[in-house]
């Protein structure tokens, strides 16, 4: 009676291991499927990211010569996700030439990657998080890697090159015009030699053809020429950092506008117009952290400021909530005691997790390097970040509605250089839908970067930047 009774029972029972042990067998034989493929190029690395609902393996082989990454792909099948990776490569790519993909025996699929350059790559998993499923992830870092102190410099002798053809232009145009006798100094080798340029290959006793100006006085001595290469400028430079980027669109919109789309749009605007300012005669210069769509993380944002001698950092966002009501920008600096309220100190974990989305080698040799940066800050860098927020946040009041009348502070990683006063402004609430239009209108974005460099140049006006032996 007990057999009967419970024999059906343990046949359901075998019947439904056995139809276990089948699925199991043939998602074993699948493979993981792959979810998308993507590719974000530029200068600083390119990046390749293999999205899959499973966890790939992968065994990387480089050549040096020609340059060459070869990576062995274990448990997947070479279905059309993989073969999209070559259609998604741009011819622009600085760092990468060629990508083919083969599917070898068993579920192991090939992937050479052709290169332009020596390459240092990395490469990683990331665990599902967000939208994300999990992510195989080749970061391609160039073994030269430009130097952006220098690109600085080489931007800054651009301009007084191109300056320095424009007037001796015109000052050709008027030694021709005065038909001056042959034998007499060449204005444009005189005017190069001032700005340092080229030696002077004649003496500088020469008197000038032009006729001096008849005042009634005695003619004043001429001012003795300063010694060649004397004449430099404290060249100010403003560390511009679009947030998010590449794997992290930030906050979206409601009507699927991505925060790190915009701010880089701000951005790009704000650098152009400081890079036609000066303060205090002194010239200005923007460097942005990223200048393209690729993720920087958080604590390589904060080391490239430093790297160029960053005198300010400001961290452009567009804010989101859970309801679309809140709106205004706001400006925030960094606490080492507490954010200065709830609302702060959401915003703050919101805006730190950025590396978890966006994606980082934990395995990096500079990882701990980071972390240890990031702990540091100072008394100084504190009240100079709320000097500058304040300046901001009055020009940034003229041209659209703020969330909170003062500068807000909390522990934002990305401010946490302790040698640069540093700001993170939130553009709008992009979850706002009425913001939301009004940050993709190139009006609001050509005001906010004119008011954001107001607040800018009157930060530098009362707080001038302290003199240093590099000077161009």
């Amino acid at each position: 009676m007990t057999q009967s009774k419970n024999g059906p029972n343990r046949r359901a029972l075998l019947q439904a291991g056995s139809l276990v042990l089948l699925l199991g067998t043939q998602q074993i034989a699948r493979g993981a499927s792959v979810v998308a493929v993507r590719i974000w190029p530029a200068q600083d690395y390119t990046r390749v990211t293999i999205e899959s609902d499973g966890e790939l393996k992968a065994r990387q082989t480089t050549v040096n010569v020609p340059p060459r990454l070869t990576l062995d792909i274990e448990g997947i099948d070479l279905v059309n996700g993989m073969r999209e990776l070559v259609g998604k490569l741009k011819p622009d790519d600085p760092n990468i030439a060629g990508i083919r993909v083969e599917q070898r025996k068993g579920k192991l699929v090939q992937l050479h990657i052709d290169l332009k350059q020596a390459i240092q790559p990395q490469v990683f998993n990331l665990q599902p998080v967000a939208a994300y499923q999990h992510r195989l992830v080749f970061d391609l870092y160039p073994v030269h890697a430009p130097d952006p102190l220098e690109e600085l410099i080489a931007q800054r002798m651009k301009e007084l090159d191109e300056a320095s053809a424009r007037a001796a232009r015109l000052l050709g145009i008027e030694t021709d015009a005065l038909d001056s006798p042959a034998g007499t100094d060449d204005p444009l080798g005189e005017l190069l030699a001032r700005n340092g340029h080229v030696p002077l290959d004649k003496p500088a006793t020469a008197t000038s053809n032009i006729p001096p100006t008849t005042t009634g006085k005695a003619p004043a001595k001429a001012a003795p020429r300063p010694a060649l290469g004397s004449i430099t400028d404290r060249l100010i430079i403003v560390a511009l950092d679009p947030g998010h980027g590449g794997e992290d669109p930030g906050a979206i919109g409601p009507g699927g506008t991505k925060e790190k789309d915009v701010v880089l749009k701000v951005a790009h605007r704000l650098r152009d117009r400081i890079n036609a300012t000066r303060v205090n005669g002194n010239p200005m210069r923007a460097y942005l952290t990223r200048d393209a769509d690729f993720f920087v993380p958080l604590g390589t944002r904060v080391k490239k400021a430093q790297r160029v001698k960053a005198d300010l950092f400001i961290s452009l966002h567009a804010d989101a909530f859970m309801t679309p009501q809140p709106q205004g920008a706001s400006v925030f600096a960094l606490s080492t005691k507490g954010a200065s309220s709830a609302a702060a100190r959401w915003m703050a974990n919101k805006e730190n997790a950025a590396d978890l989305v966006g994606g980082i080698n934990v395995k990096a040799k500079d990882a701990t390097l980071q972390r240890a940066l990031l702990d540091m800050s100072t008394t100084a860098q504190i009240k100079d970040s709320l000097k500058l927020g304040s300046a901001m946040l009055g020009e940034v009041k003229r041209v659209g509605k703020l969330h909170k009348p003062r500068v807000e502070q909390a522990g934002f990683a990305v401010l946490k250089a302790p040698d640069i006063p540093s700001v993170l402004v939130e553009t709008a609430f992009i979850s706002n839908p009425d913001e939301e239009r009004r940050l993709n209108s190139d009006k609001y974005q050509t005001d906010l970067a004119e008011a954001l460099l107001k607040g800018i140049v009157k930060y530098f006006s009362a707080n001038p930047p302290l003199a240093r032996s590099r000077q161009f």
